[in-house]
């Protein structure tokens, strides 16, 4: 597996993402955070609130260059941000996929198996690529289903 490249740490930001971590978590964070990636159910070790070049991202498994990022109601009037924070993550390598406040509270299964589908996806490629956050994802089958 490649081992994904950490130049793009900015330490700068570091306090910051620590005051995020403590202060400013909001419920669907806390969610996926203690549902599925704090516990390591996915097999990757996910990091929050990472500095990543200029930005601070929502959670980070550095080993395989995955993002996830949960968009809250501060996002609602950030579309043309969000597209540029996205584009310029995604040149530097990274995968990022998105999921909204709802889809945390009210679909968690569906975070969570798409979650682990791109984990899946990453781990047998080689290669970071992009995820289609809107497709129907298929992979291996979950827990539940094998």
């Amino acid at each position: 597996m490649k081992k994904f490249n950490h130049n793009h740490y900015n330490p700068k930001l570091k306090e910051y993402a620590r005051e995020l971590r403590t202060e400013t978590v909001s419920k669907a964070e806390k969610r996926i955070w203690k549902g599925l990636l704090s516990r390591k159910q996915t097999g990757e070790r996910f990091l929050r609130q990472r500095p990543i070049y200029n930005f601070i991202v929502d959670f980070f498994a550095p080993e395989i260059g995955l993002i996830i990022e949960i968009d809250g109601n501060s996002h609602l009037n950030k579309g043309d941000y969000d597209r540029y924070r996205e584009d310029k993550l995604i040149s530097l390598g990274y995968t990022l996929i998105r999921f909204t406040e709802g889809d945390v509270m009210n679909n968690l299964d569906v975070v969570i198996e798409k979650t682990r589908h791109a984990i899946y996806v990453l781990r047998s490629n080689d290669h970071v690529s992009p995820i289609d956050n809107s497709a129907t994802l298929l992979g291996p089958p979950s827990r539940e289903e094998a």
